[in-house]
Formats: C-alpha cells, structure tokens, sequence
C-alpha cells in the first residue's frame, strides 16, 4: 500500500514545515492583484462579470456574488490570485476521482469563495467566506508548481472551496503545471460559462463535477443556482474529451427521490455515456443543514441499483468506509479490479486498461503522449 503524506490543511503548518514564509490572516506583502478575465467594462464603472450563469453587474467598489471579484474604477480584479488557504498531498481518491491514474497523491490547493450557497457545504468556514477573512499563505503559481514537484505530486487539484470562484490563480497554476509535467484536476461545481470552461479544459486533464441533483426546486432553494447551466457544463466538458466523473450527494428528504435519481442516471448515461464514474455520497449534518440525519447506507444503495439498472457501468457508494461498493467492479465478469478501503487503493487488477481476470476493457484515463 502507497504510503500517502498529509501535509496540511491550515497555511500555519505550512509555515512550519518550511515551505512558505508566515503571514498574518489577511496581510501579505504589497501586490496589486491581478485583471480578472472574462468580464466587460460597461458605463457609469460598471462592471459586467461574464465567468458564471449569475453574470453579475458589480458597480465601482463592490464585489460580485463570489465575494472574489471587485470592481476598482470600472476594472474587475481577482481579489483571491496568489493567496490559498489550503495547500497539501491527499490520495486522488478523495476527489473523489476513481479512474483517474488510481493512487497516485495529487497536491491539493484552494483559495476562499463559491459562486453557490449551499446550506449543506462542508468547507463553509473557508468557502462562504471572503479573502480578508481566511488565513492564506502568498504562493504565486510558479511557487505553488515547485512545491508540488519538490514533494513528487503526480497532479495538482483544485478542490475544497470553488475553483471557478479563484479562475485566474487556477488557469495560470494550471498552464504552468501542465508546462513542467504535472497533470491536473479540477473538483467543481460545474457553475460556469461555456467560454470560460472552454479556456480551462485546454489546461486541466480531469474534472469532477458535483451534480448536487436533478430538480431545479433542489438547485434554488438549497443551493441558490440552477441545474441547466451543471448540465451544460457536464456535456461540455464530455464533447471536449476531457476526463470526466459525477458526484452526487444524497440528502434525505431533499434530493434522495428515487424517480429523480432514475431521470439523473438516464441523463447522465445519455449525455456523458454509459462509462462516467458516478458516485452516491453520503451525507453528513453540516453548516445549515444540521437538523437533518446522514443518509441512510441503504438509500446509497437504492441508487447504486438505480444506476446499474439505468445502464451506469460504473457507480460507487462513497463515504461509507470499507463499503463493498467503494471498489471498481468489471461490468463484464463482476470480479472487483481496484479493491479500495475508503481512500486507499489496496489493489489494482487493471492491465493495460484491461481487467486483469477476463480482458474486458476498463474505462480509465489516458495519458495523451
């Protein structure tokens, strides 16, 4: 079993393991950050941010949605380039991204903000917050690059928070990643413009995108977005060839119908194809949404058999530690390839992207030479 490093979550054990110089929450040598892209400069200073479906008109001195984009005299700026808040090395399976190169330890790196306001969100403390109110550690990207080669990173991972909501500091990491040989992956909410989108998929390798579920009453009243534009996204990237896998988090009573994960399933095998890794979480009381016990094992399992009826080739019950279903099955024989004990890969039976009992195919990522 791969040995997997934790290097941190909070930038002052950074700090302390030597990688970067410690900064005062909020403080950080004199920069002026950087243009935001994607954005129109309108009368009167306003600013006509074009990154996300919410498209936000932000006039002179005010900030849009994300809490990261401020307009200075008519000029958009990203408030977050240049300042994570988290940086460290997990196992690739904790993305959760099952097929994409599995067990390889990827560095992690998030900044604060979200485009969305989900009352459920985990990381609310770094993701529903402004920059000024997060402890961060300046990392420029060539910073960021070198620490991820320096501790032999296979990719870097954008996750935690909402990378849309830090773009910039994303797509330029990223470029730069790619330049020195590192892969790189994106977990998402998919609450993006097409344009946008398209400029990233030609840096990232992989994407996981958080299907949060299948009504638009679930996307307003618990997330404040929409599900069309998720939808979009997710066909998107699949036309782009991009790596692609879906998460969907099971919340009783909210988003656990069985009809409307039956009509997800159907779309998703429609317009991403049969072979999308999807994975059912489970949830846990969290940020707003205490009041509401975790998901019953057996609703995961409800939707696993949703999925595998639907024609889902790949489908995992995830945040149930040692679950039968968090191994990687062959759809021909069943014989499990990829044995996994919540995070860790403890075996992998794929050949040469072939099962290694039968020979059938296995729909893994491939490195592009």
């Amino acid at each position: 079993m791969k040995k997997v490093l934790f290097l941190c979550i909070l930038p002052a054990v950074i700090a302390a393991a030597g990688f970067i110089t410690t900064a005062e929450p909020g403080k950080e040598k004199k920069k002026t950050p950087g243009e935001a892209m994607f954005y129109q400069k309108l009368g009167n200073k306003t600013a006509a941010c074009g990154l996300c479906p919410r498209r936000c008109m932000i006039p002179e001195g005010k900030r849009g949605f994300c809490r990261n984009r401020e307009n200075r005299g008519g000029t958009l700026y990203s408030l977050t380039y240049g300042k994570p808040c988290t940086m460290g090395l997990e196992p690739i399976e904790k993305a959760p991204l099952y097929h994409f190169n599995p067990g390889h330890t990827r560095f992690v790196i998030a900044a604060a903000g979200c485009n969305l306001r989900c009352k459920y969100c985990q990381n609310w403390s770094i993701s529903q917050k402004a920059v000024e109110e997060v402890p961060y550690q300046p990392a420029s990207p060539e910073e960021v690059v070198a620490l991820a080669l320096k501790e032999k990173a296979y990719s870097i991972c954008f996750t935690f928070t909402e990378p849309i909501s830090y773009y910039e500091y994303m797509y330029d990491i990223a470029k730069l990643a790619r330049e020195k040989g590192l892969k790189t992956a994106v977990v998402s909410n998919g609450y993006i413009n097409p344009e946008p989108l398209k400029k990233l998929l030609t840096v990232i390798d992989a994407i996981k995108i958080d299907l949060k579920g299948f009504t638009e009453k679930f996307y307003n009243e618990t997330c404040s977005a929409e599900l069309e534009p998720v939808k979009k996204t997710i066909k998107l990237v699949k036309q782009r060839g991009k790596w692609l896998e879906i998460v969907n988090l099971i919340i009783p009573t909210l988003n656990d119908d069985p009809e409307d994960i039956k009509k997800m399933c159907e779309w998703i095998k429609k317009e991403a194809g049969p072979d999308v890794p999807v994975h059912f979480t489970r949830f846990g009381p969290a940020y707003l949404l205490t009041g509401i016990p975790p998901t019953p094992i057996k609703t995961l399992e409800r939707a696993y058999d949703i999925a595998k009826k639907a024609g889902l080739n790949y489908v995992y019950v995830g945040n149930v530690p040692g679950h039968r279903h968090n191994s990687t099955s062959c759809p021909k024989c069943g014989k499990v390839v990829i044995k996994r004990i919540q995070f860790m890969v403890m075996e992998n039976n794929v050949k040469k992207g072939k099962c290694g009992f039968c020979g059938a195919p296995i729909s893994m990522w491939r490195e592009k030479k």
